[in-house]
């Protein structure tokens, strides 16, 4: 787990900001959450590496 954070400002039209806000609370999860998960996703996805990423075991098929 990250011991510090840094702020990420997203500019998104309004009504896609309240839809997805609700969303989030309909599954008991902040937007912060959400957004944190979509970028280790995303980091995942493209095989970057960094320090406070946790090692998963790999998969076996």
């Amino acid at each position: 787990m990250e011991n510090k954070t840094a702020r990420l400002t997203v500019l998104i039209d309004p009504i896609k900001k309240t839809a997805f806000e609700q969303l989030c609370a309909a599954q008991d999860l902040t937007p912060s959450q959400v957004v944190r998960q979509l970028i280790r996703d995303y980091l995942d996805k493209y095989g970057v590496e960094y320090a406070t990423k946790i090692q998963r075991p790999e998969k076996q098929s």
